[in-house]
């Protein structure tokens, strides 16, 4: 043992060189460690699942790219040849016509304005140019929908025993702003044959060519979606105001309403925004359906030149209409906008046989840039 300990004692102790030691620790080699692969883009089935609102189920699938059957490209091919330069001609001569009786009806005409938040119309024009503009921008519209394909729509009344559907606005007391739910551009087309009402709008689309005065002529309310600034609450006392004149006098231009925000593919009713509820005002539920067997009318995953083109190749559209009773809120719905509101989106999804669904339109940008970086995955 004695032995043991001497040995031990007797070996030299080893001390690090202090030259040896590496000055710059953040450079010393290290193991290299292999990158994080990113998570991997969801399915087309998780995605629909997920959206399903915003779906489509058509024979041109997901975004319209989906593969053809030789047949439909067949049909596509011909119609593209054909049916599409057509009606390209002829719609563009029904706007062209229209933007016309605009310009003369409003020559030496001063347009309504509001200074706060920039707002310009010819809405509340009287007389002979009131009327003209009206029933030639009814006509027009119908012939436009005659072009793109709706040759015949069926129209109902829900609720009302041998109620013509055009005598519903002559109620005791007229409801000022009609409500719809929101599947495809030929929804503002129908509007505009049946009732001729005021949208809101975007303000980029007062700037159009053509497009530019006859929305100034409908009265448009234009709102700039994604602006944050104190003019939003210009808007919407402009929306407000719109709508308790309508309701109170005839003949003021009626306000109409998409309160979801956004389209859908037809099938879905989004959550209702509240602000055509605020006016305590009765509304009017209109439920559009678009009936198809080979392309979708509705434009909600689908890119609007594409759909566009699709629309006018397709041979005949189809488009069903049903208008529900004057819906007149009580003094708890009008004490609570949110509550009114939910409660007419729960009456149109009953009789439209609607599913209820809680995503908006936050979730269909999520949804479209999902379905961009897997078609950009596919691509590369």
């Amino acid at each position: 043992m004695a032995s043991e300990l001497q040995d031990l004692s007797s070996k030299p102790q080893s001390h690090p060189d202090p030259h040896d030691q590496d000055d710059h620790p953040l450079l010393s080699p290290t193991t290299p460690t292999t990158p994080t692969p990113p998570p991997p883009l969801p399915t087309i089935e998780e995605l629909e699942k997920k959206y399903a609102a915003y779906v489509r189920h058509d024979v041109y699938g997901t975004m319209g790219c989906g593969e053809l059957p030789w047949t439909e490209k067949l049909l596509l091919g011909f119609a593209v040849v054909t049916l599409l330069p057509l009606r390209v001609v002829l719609a563009t001569t029904v706007v062209v016509l229209y933007y016309l009786i605009c310009r003369v009806c409003t020559l030496f005409v001063v347009p309504n304005r509001e200074e706060e938040d920039g707002q310009e119309d010819y809405a509340h024009l009287g007389g002979w140019r009131r009327s003209v503009l009206y029933w030639s921008g009814r006509v027009l519209s119908r012939v436009m929908l005659f072009v793109f394909g709706f040759y015949w729509i069926q129209e109902s009344c829900r609720g009302l025993d041998q109620v013509d559907c055009n005598e519903q606005s002559e109620e005791l007391e007229r409801p000022g702003v009609l409500v719809s739910n929101h599947v495809s551009h030929m929804d503002i087309l129908y509007h505009m044959s049946s009732s001729f009402p005021s949208f809101v709008a975007k303000r980029s689309v007062g700037k159009l060519p053509l497009v530019g005065l006859i929305s100034k002529c409908l009265g448009c309310v234009y709102v700039q979606r994604e602006s944050k600034s104190s003019s939003t609450k210009g808007v919407s006392a402009v929306v407000n105001e719109r709508i308790q004149e309508a309701h109170k006098d005839k003949s003021a231009p009626m306000m109409m309403l998409f309160p979801e925000g956004t389209t859908t593919n037809g099938d879905y009713i989004l959550p209702f925004k509240t602000g055509a509820f605020l006016a305590k005002a009765p509304v009017l539920p209109v439920i559009l359906k678009y009936p198809y067997e080979r392309f979708s009318p509705a434009w909600e995953s689908i890119s609007g030149a594409r759909h566009v083109i699709l629309l006018l190749c397709q041979f005949v559209n189809y488009m069903t209409v049903t208008r529900l009773p004057v819906y007149y809120p009580s003094q708890e719905e009008k004490d609570n906008p949110k509550l009114y509101a939910e409660n007419v989106r729960r009456l149109m999804a009953r009789e439209g046989k609607l599913i209820i669904t809680d995503i908006g339109l936050a979730e269909k940008r999520v949804y479209h840039a999902a379905l961009n970086g897997r078609l950009r995955q596919k691509e590369d």
